[in-house]
């Protein structure tokens, strides 16, 4: 993904490297500074950091707003980044993950005129100054399940996780009942490996980070008869991805992000990719601020709202009017 933007300079906080950039033409959001905190996968992870930032970018070029992010090297400099950015002013404050649920209700709540954004939480009971960005991530995954389960020779498909927690798991319930739906739709019998949602527990690597780790696991479901792998980890995804390119006989899903454009290199092993649009909600956010409006507790992205998706070219659209009416199971 190009970054299109002018660096005004660096600085170094908490092991992570903070990027000042400006904004190009209109005067909508001049004067408006965005800042991201990305989890310990980095800013150019081709996954949830990167797409949310690139709804930042977008904003910078459209909207005429400044943007600086901070990567997080470990989980530890989460406060110590969200500190630093209270301390510069941002008028927006996102931070990216799960992961980052506590710091940020922490720093919310001891600085409550501070405007912020979380993707990928909501909290409940809300509170009045963050804005949860989530998505219905199951929908676009039951769309990738069916599209796998329809292109599988072998009869088995597979799944894991990064850590196990929701924005994870959500997209292997979508998978998980994807093949099902085929499978009823069509008297066959596609496997699912990886994952349970009865159980709500499967494979699991344990980190975003560790592309070793989605290379064993890859090539562990592929010596299971596995022909399709949909890898929820983010970075370590790309260690998959090299696995089934070697061995040649397998297909990927991507997450996040339409994977033959931000890791192009493997484009030929791609099947189709999960779009959790994060750029969109974000973008959406960024409006608010600058109008001078609250963003409300929850922002959520949807296959109806087009905050979720399905990249390449299926014949789909029967389901996704299914699911959107509320026909169509895609999670448990």
């Amino acid at each position: 993904m190009s970054r299109k933007l002018s660096t005004l300079g660096t600085l170094l906080i908490a092991g992570s490297l903070l990027l000042a950039a400006c904004g190009g033409g209109g005067t909508a959001g001049e004067g408006t500074l965005v800042c991201q905190v990305t989890d310990t996968g980095g800013i150019d992870d081709a996954s949830f950091n990167q797409t949310a930032w690139h709804g930042v970018e977008l904003a910078m070029e459209d909207l005429n707003v400044e943007g600086q992010f901070l990567e997080s090297q470990e989980q530890a400099d989460y406060e110590t980044n969200i500190g630093a950015f209270i301390d510069q002013g941002c008028d927006l404050i996102i931070t990216v993950g799960f992961l980052l649920g506590d710091a940020t209700a922490a720093a919310a709540e001891a600085n409550p005129d501070q405007t912020f954004g979380i993707i990928d939480f909501a909290y409940d009971p809300a509170i009045a100054n963050v804005t949860g960005h989530v998505f219905a991530t199951d929908q676009a995954a039951f769309l990738a399940g069916y599209v796998a389960a329809e292109n599988t020779q072998t009869g088995i498909v597979g799944t894991f996780g990064g850590i196990n927690i929701p924005p994870v798991t959500v997209f292997m319930d979508g998978f998980w009942y994807g093949v099902q739906y085929y499978n009823d739709e069509n008297g066959t019998d596609v496997q699912v490996l990886g994952w349970d949602p009865a159980a709500q527990d499967g494979l699991f690597t344990g980190n975003f980070d560790s592309l070793d780790d989605g290379r064993a696991f890859a090539e562990s479901l592929m010596d299971e008869g596995a022909d399709i792998v949909m890898p929820v980890a983010g970075p370590v995804g790309l260690g998959s991805a090299a696995a089934i390119q070697e061995r040649g006989n397998a297909w990927l899903i991507g997450v996040d992000n339409d994977w033959t454009q931000t890791a192009p290199e493997y484009a030929d092993i791609v099947l189709t990719s999960v779009l959790k649009n994060m750029d969109q909600t974000v973008y959406q956010h960024i409006e608010a601020v600058i109008a001078g409006e609250s963003a409300g507790p929850v922002i959520v992205g949807t296959l109806e709202n087009g905050g979720v998706g399905l990249a390449g070219d299926f014949d789909v659209q029967a389901l996704i009017d299914g699911i959107v009416a509320g026909d169509i199971q895609t999670a448990p």
